[in-house]
């Protein structure tokens, strides 16, 4: 089969590799439908050294089950199934807490193991990772079943860390992917104000559709100092961080309300939090981290069958699996807002 592989920054290949096939009996194969291309590949992109031995990529993809392990028990061969971006048991302590992503029997995509930017891929502990879509669903709504997988999820775990409150005012930091299905989650919590800080119109646009009720083009000090004279000085009782870079959350800290709720998932790119004597008088609560993606979908997906959401629209150009080298690009360009790869 053909995947994608990356051997260094800027260096992504499509090559042929060896099939999946069964190595645990609770494996199961999965021919993938769609599978995309990451915000979080952009840091690799930008920064891996070069290496003999390229890492196999793509940890989001929806797809058709082609075999199964003869320990799999709660799903077929023909199921249509989403895929999390991390494999989870879903029996043990962690799976049973929701903290899927802290799985004692879990995997990841990627790197030696098969990825989601490519024609095939063999998923571990099948019964606890793979949701199955019911039979007979609009096929349009495959991207946004694809957005499940973890830009949904992801965003949908920063409000829900948040624990936001009907009628909450809430600030979104970010104006990729997960920031606008932040906003989408924000809107389904009841927020009764979204303010969307982001500098790109045609993602904001966006957004506003998704449920921002105002945008915030302007960054670092100019920018609190905007979300500020908006909320009659005080803040917003939510901040929800979704770009992962130190500034980001610079600007988190100066748009929260004393005494509000910072939730971050963006993937940090730095280590120090930058929480000193005056944010500990301020009473803030700092929260989020990496999103257990399949405690949420059994909760999204009816939303999404039902048209009351439409993450799929952060999706803005679809590839073929020999354009993914270009769709890095893009993405890495900020041409495109979030790739989708038909193989």
């Amino acid at each position: 089969m053909r995947a994608a592989l990356m051997y260094g920054a800027g260096d992504v290949r499509i090559e042929t590799v060896d099939n999946p096939t069964i190595t645990e009996p609770t494996d199961a194969i999965v021919r993938i439908t769609a599978g995309c291309i990451c915000g979080s590949d952009l840091w690799p992109y930008a920064s891996r050294p070069a290496s003999v031995e390229g890492s196999r990529m793509g940890h989001e993809f929806v797809g058709v089950i082609t075999e199964l392990g003869s320990a799999v028990t709660s799903l077929a061969v023909g199921d249509f199934v989403i895929a999390p971006f991390v494999a989870s048991c879903g029996s043990c302590d962690f799976c049973s807490e929701g903290l899927q992503t802290s799985c004692r029997n879990g995997a990841h995509w990627g790197g030696s193991a098969d990825g989601g930017q490519g024609e095939m891929a063999r998923v571990p502990q099948a019964d606890g990772t793979l949701v199955k879509v019911p039979a007979g669903f609009d096929v349009a709504l495959l991207p946004s079943l694809l957005a499940l997988s973890d830009v949904m999820a992801t965003g949908y775990h920063a409000a829900a860390k948040a624990r936001i409150v009907p009628g909450q005012w809430v600030t979104v930091i970010g104006d990729g992917a997960v920031g606008l299905c932040a906003v989408i989650s924000a809107k389904l919590m009841g927020a009764g104000r979204i303010i969307l800080m982001g500098r790109h119109e045609s993602r904001t646009n966006l957004g506003r559709e998704f449920g921002a009720t105002d945008v915030v083009p302007e960054r670092g000090e100019a920018g609190i100092k905007k979300m500020r004279e908006l909320t009659n000085g005080d803040g917003t009782h939510v901040v929800l961080e979704a770009v992962g870079l130190a500034p980001a959350l610079e600007m988190a800290i100066g748009a929260v309300r004393d005494g509000g709720t910072i939730s971050r998932v963006g993937a940090p790119q730095f280590s120090t939090v930058p929480l000193g004597f005056g944010e500990f008088m301020r009473n803030i609560t700092l929260t989020g981290g990496v999103a257990p993606a399949r405690a949420y979908i059994d909760e999204l997906l009816p939303l999404v069958l039902d048209g009351s959401i439409n993450p799929g629209k952060v999706f803005d150009r679809t590839i073929t699996l020999d354009e993914v080298p270009a769709g890095y690009a893009a993405m890495a360009a900020r041409e495109a807002l979030k790739v989708l790869v038909r193989p």
